[in-house]
């Protein structure tokens, strides 16, 4: 049997319905385009008490654009009301339908579906969860609580910062930051309790806690966001990195330490800071000593990212067996190693450096693992490789370009070496031993952490992905260093 399709009806009408919401309003380039093709607009502005047409015959089309309110204003603008009801009647019509902003609203509201607006950006509502936590508010089951020793002004104005992804925060006049997290997990999120017991120990390289809103997710109380002290006037331990590395490169005739930006005298200290928050942490949570068992299952769920990192990169599978012998010789580590809580995604994208010194920030950990495995005890040696590949990071950014000549990559593995090598000796006199005494250990969780960023730029920037994928090769020769 043939089944021959209908063939789409031709609209003979020409006549396009702009809608519009202010008086001043004009359908720009849309508009522009629509005339291009000989359309003509029929502009339409309810607010002001226009009226819609209820005979769509002699139209081709309604565009419906934006406007200052809300589709959610129909109880109070008769003009808005007056569209929701006229929509479905465009719809049934069969005429073409398209809206814009404010149009696209009304359209969902039509539909039966309901319309929200990015709360956070409202100065109103900033402002309430910031008094909130100030004078101990409840909404229901939802508690906000400042600590005890907090100093809060309630009366600072909200402003979003767009510096993250996973979550939103609202910087606070100069004094105060809320995170607002937006993946929930049952439970304390790793960012409050570890402030919280960092503060009690006297940690001087954190920001103080202020307050925090928790709720009920899943029967239990789980933290919401997060009010802490926000330093004013920081720089981000990677803009400060990059800047040096740029310095570097602008000198041709120079060594990394004798160039004006040289970054190692602020990457041994960053070091210091980093163990003393190490060893406030012991304090906090204690420590463990990990069994040769244990530090086989960690090493054996290295393995395993690792291999699936080589099904998904070819480049990484070419060298499979030389990344499985470098876990197989961590293994072989005398002794048990220490596990306490730790900052878990740690970078110079984690750090400020402040009036006072560098100070950590962010312990939630990496927002794409389980909370379990975020609260667990690990082992310190996580942060320093993070730390570490940050710095090869930082240097070998700026020379990715394939027209880079070999002396400004040279200059860029100079930079990494010598940053690497003042953090690690920071971190060692604070803490009072060396992490590169570890070896083949601190060798695993590097080659972990870059197997993983080979995964992320294969994906994500792959233009990127040899700065990783040199730092593996780099690790799975013995003895080598990204």
């Amino acid at each position: 049997m043939t089944v021959t399709a209908e063939k789409p009806k031709k609209i003979a009408a020409k006549k396009i319905a702009i809608v519009v919401h202010q008086e001043h309003s004009r359908p720009g380039r849309v508009g522009a385009l629509l005339e291009k093709r000989g359309y003509e607009l029929h502009r339409l502005c309810p607010n002001l008490g226009c009226n819609l047409p209820d005979d769509m015959s002699d139209y081709a089309g309604v565009v419906i654009f934006g406007g200052p309110m809300s589709a959610n204003d129909c109880g109070s603008l008769a003009g808005i009301k007056c569209e929701l009801e006229w929509i479905p009647k465009v719809v049934e019509a069969g005429v073409p339908f398209l809206g814009l902003c404010l149009g696209a609203q009304l359209l969902t509201r039509a539909a039966g579906g309901r319309v929200a607006y990015e709360a956070l950006q409202d100065v109103k509502v900033s402002a309430m969860l910031l008094r909130a936590i100030a004078e101990g508010t409840d909404f229901g089951e939802v508690h906000a609580r400042a600590e005890a020793d907090a100093q809060i002004d309630p009366s600072a104005e909200g402003l979003v910062i767009g510096a993250e992804q996973s979550n939103t925060s609202i910087v606070y006049g100069h004094t105060a930051i809320l995170k607002v997290f937006r993946r929930l997990e049952p439970g304390p999120n790793p960012d409050a309790e570890i402030h919280r017991a960092l503060h009690a120990v006297g940690s001087r390289h954190i920001a103080q806690p202020l307050g925090e809103i928790t709720g009920p997710v899943e029967g239990q109380l789980t933290t919401l966001a997060l009010l802490t002290e926000f330093f004013a006037n920081s720089a981000e331990g990677w803009a400060m990195a990059t800047s040096s590395v740029r310095d570097l490169m602008s000198e041709g005739d120079l060594r990394a330490d004798e160039v004006g930006g040289d970054f190692a005298a602020e990457s041994h200290r960053l070091g210091e800071a980093v163990a003393a928050v190490h060893n406030d942490l012991a304090r906090a949570f204690g420590t463990t000593v990990a069994t040769h068992e244990e530090l086989t299952r960690i090493l054996d769920r290295m393995v395993l990212d690792a291999q699936a990192a080589m099904t998904l990169v070819p480049a990484l599978a070419e060298h499979r067996a030389a990344i499985l012998g470098t876990f197989a010789r961590a293994s072989d580590h005398p002794g048990g190693i220490s596990i306490q809580r730790i900052h878990g995604d740690l970078h110079l994208g984690q750090v400020l450096r402040t009036l006072n010194g560098w100070s950590i920030i962010d312990f939630e950990g990496e927002p794409s693992k389980p909370l379990e495995y975020r609260r667990a005890m690990q082992s310190p040696l996580k942060d320093i490789a993070g730390m570490l590949r940050s710095y090869d990071y930082a240097a070998r950014g700026l020379v990715i370009s394939p027209r880079t000549d070999a002396q400004h990559k040279y200059r860029a593995a100079e930079w990494a070496t010598r940053n690497r090598r003042a953090f690690s000796d920071g971190y060692a006199e604070a803490a009072g031993n060396d992490p590169r005494l570890a070896g083949s250990l601190l060798r695993a969780f590097e080659l972990d952490k870059a197997i993983y960023e080979v995964v992320y730029e294969h994906g994500h920037r792959p233009l990127w992905v040899d700065i990783p994928m040199q730092a593996v090769v780099a690790l799975i020769n013995t003895g080598g260093t990204s």
